[in-house]
């Protein structure tokens, strides 16, 4: 199937489990869309967060990890692409020839910055990670620079954050990325990351925000920012 033009990415999706098809977010639905021009190219694309559950769920980061469902859906989407997949628990036993596994905590910045170094220049990323507003905003300060001119960069589940790590006071991704969406300038609880945002504001050709079934009490909401 791989390569063949008649591929979905929700029937992927939910062949490999992914809760990215209709079983439950219907991501698939908008990457499908977004992703068609880089299906057959030899990219490079990041996925953060690989399997569901972990620290943000109250369990251990050292947990036993059984399954890479995204993962597959990606290998099989992309035929010709590198897949980097990058998380707090450990997914080094999954051999795949097109795969390589970035162990790294979200909660500190250099830690992705030491991450960042061992990749490529990339095309796509998706943060689909612990969710907590500070990871996001960490990965995206650390890795919005290895995003190549005309690559896409993907915050999933902006609507929910975990208890286990969400930090009190910290202004939330989504209403930091809609304040740029709106003024063209990040607005942010604090003045530092504000500065660190908003020097890379020239780099951003667009952003919009994407409401699942465009129902507003539903937690399944992204940001997609376009790199110039």
């Amino acid at each position: 199937m791989a390569g063949g033009a008649a591929v979905n990415l929700t029937d992927l999706a939910d062949r490999y489990g992914s809760d990215k098809g209709s079983t439950k977010h219907r991501y698939t639905e908008l990457y499908h869309m977004l992703f068609q021009p880089f299906r057959n190219r030899s990219i490079a694309f990041l996925e953060m967060g690989l399997q569901i559950g972990g620290p943000e769920h109250g369990q251990s980061a050292d947990r036993k990890t059984t399954d890479l469902p995204s993962v597959r859906m990606w290998l099989d989407y992309f035929p010709k692409a590198r897949i980097h997949g990058l998380d707090v628990s450990d997914f080094s036993w999954f051999a795949a020839e097109r795969f390589t596994f970035h162990r790294c905590d979200m909660d500190r910045r250099e830690d992705i910055a030491v991450a960042a170094a061992e990749m490529p220049a990339l095309d796509i990323i998706i943060d689909d990670a612990s969710h907590a507003s500070h990871h996001q905003q960490n990965a995206f300060l650390e890795l919005f620079g290895k995003l190549k001119p005309g690559g896409l960069y993907i915050i999933e589940d902006l609507r929910w954050q975990p208890e286990t790590y969400e930090r009190p006071g910290i202004t939330k991704t989504a209403d930091l990325f809609r304040s740029f969406s709106e003024n063209r300038r990040f607005e942010h609880a604090d003045p530092e990351l504000a500065g660190a945002f908003n020097a890379l504001a020239e780099e951003i050709s667009g952003c919009f925000l994407f409401q699942v079934r465009y129902a507003r009490t539903r937690r399944d909401q992204v940001a997609v920012i376009h790199k110039r």
